[in-house]
């Protein structure tokens, strides 16, 4: 499944706010993101042309709309992830990792991690083949 592409930082955080809350009002989504600065009115617009993407849904619980998103998570990082990768690296995913790791923007504990994904990822295709 195809997922959204050039998603704008609101629509993100808007996003986040629904996966970690279900069922969310206009003003709930406000609260959760009145750190921006933005009004209600700005919330709601925002929603509403999300639904119109197919990003999110809302019912109506009495005079009340309640979003949801309709999207998965995961599928918006790999859609994300992968604009990136494209966009900066070339299409080359080893050529992000490499950044990463010479930024030093993976810690210790995270390498280790890595390597057990890896390795993981290796007996995978290794019974695969």
């Amino acid at each position: 499944m195809k997922g959204p592409r050039n998603l704008g930082d609101l629509q993100l955080a808007i996003l986040r706010t629904l996966w970690d809350r279900p069922d969310t009002s206009v003003a709930d989504v406000h609260e959760a993101l009145r750190d921006r600065g933005l009004a209600l009115t700005t919330i709601a617009t925002m929603l509403r042309k999300m639904e119109d993407k197919g990003l999110v849904a809302h019912e109506e619980n009495g005079r009340q709309f309640l979003y949801r998103a309709k999207v998965d998570p995961e599928l918006v990082q790999r859609n994300l992830v992968g604009d990136l990768v494209t966009k900066l690296f070339d299409g080359d995913p080893l050529a992000l990792v490499n950044h990463l790791l010479r930024a030093g923007e993976i810690e210790l504990a995270e390498l280790d991690d890595l390597r057990r994904q890896v390795a993981d990822a290796e007996k995978k295709q290794r019974r695969g083949s």
